[in-house]
Formats: C-alpha cells, sequence, structure tokens
C-alpha cells in the first residue's frame, strides 16, 4: 500500500464497446489524478493483471451485457451493432479471472454504463465484477457504480461524465483513508 509520502497509485481498468465506458473511464482517472494519486487508465485488452496487483486502488468498469459483464457472444454481437472488433477480443470478466491476490492487494471499485430503459434494475455489470473481484480474494471498498446511457451506443446521458469525476474524487478520498489507516496501523 501507499507509503507515507507517496502518492496513492491507481489503475482504472475498462472495457467499452462503444466508447461510452472508456470516457466514464477517463473522466474517474482524470479525477484520481487531480486529487494527487499516479493513475494508469488502460483497456481491458491492454492491462496485464499484475498492472492491478501492484496498486493501491484498482477501479474496473464495463458495459453491462444482460444485466451481467459481457460474454464472447454478447460482445461479439456488439460488434455485429458497430463496435470496434478489437474491443471484443478480452472482456473483464476474463481479465478478473487472471488475478491473483498476493500479500499486499488493492482496494477495488467497480462501475458499468447501461441502457437507460433498465437502468433502475438493481443488475449490473458492475454488481458481477465486483462479486468476482471478492471471490479472486479482493476487497471491495465502494458500493457498485452505474452510469446511464440514453441508448445500446450511446450517447453518455447529461451530467453522467460530471457525476464519474465526483465519484472519481470520492475514490480517492477512500484511498486516503485507507493509506492513514494502514499507517496509524504500524504505529508510524
Amino acid at each position: 500500500m501507499t507509503v507515507s509520502g507517496t502518492a496513492p497509485r491507481t489503475a482504472v481498468v475498462y472495457e467499452s464497446m462503444f466508447g461510452n465506458t472508456a470516457a466514464i473511464a477517463g473522466a474517474v482517472a482524470h479525477a484520481l489524478e487531480e486529487s494527487g494519486a499516479e493513475v494508469v487508465c488502460v483497456d481491458v485488452g491492454a492491462a496485464d493483471a499484475a498492472l492491478a496487483l501492484d496498486t493501491d486502488l484498482l477501479v474496473m468498469g464495463a458495459p453491462t451485457h444482460a444485466f451481467s459483464l459481457s460474454r464472447a457472444n454478447s460482445r461479439a454481437g456488439a460488434v455485429r451493432q458497430g463496435a470496434d472488433a478489437r474491443s471484443a477480443a478480452t472482456g473483464l470478466r476474463e481479465w478478473i479471472s487472471t488475478l491473483h491476490v498476493g500479500p499486499s492487494q488493492p482496494r477495488v471499485a467497480t462501475f458499468d454504463t447501461r441502457a437507460a430503459q433498465v437502468s433502475r434494475l438493481p443488475f449490473g455489470a458492475a454488481r458481477t465484477a465486483a462479486r468476482l473481484a471478492r471471490r479472486r480474494g479482493l476487497h471491495v471498498a465502494q458500493k457498485p457504480m452505474a452510469f446511464v446511457v440514453e441508448g445500446t451506443t450511446g450517447p453518455l446521458r447529461a451530467g453522467e461524465l460530471e457525476r464519474a469525476s465526483a465519484w472519481g474524487r470520492t475514490l480517492a478520498e477512500t484511498v486516503d483513508i485507507s493509506a492513514k489507516e494502514q499507517e496509524e496501523g504500524s504505529g508510524r
């Protein structure tokens, strides 16, 4: 975890079919950077599992497909609707399955994007990602967050990028609190 006097290390790993989840991830990452964290923001297809475990905070985001994380067949369906085929190669579900918890593990926060028609349902990719992270032995520090997309391909609902930035600032406070608790617990 964070050593006294150093910036919290944060990784924002996201899966995005039409760019909406990537935009939310970027807003969260920017807010974390403005709060003083060292941030790496990367598409899941380019993310190394070691990156996630060398951080103080791991933020994971994905689009909701059939009330959950995507699968190969749902990503292929997104490509048929116009998503970039490169975005369909690997999903967050598969990436989480590669994570191995070490002695020092990051706090985890998850988010998803979901269509406005189902935005009030309690199911979504973020909830599934949090559950899978817990199964891998990671500590989920925040309630999953959902951001609304006006249609399957977007755009994001007005105000969602601002909500993502606000959430990013809240996450930064969580990491700062965690670092302070660790310092106090170690008697520094």
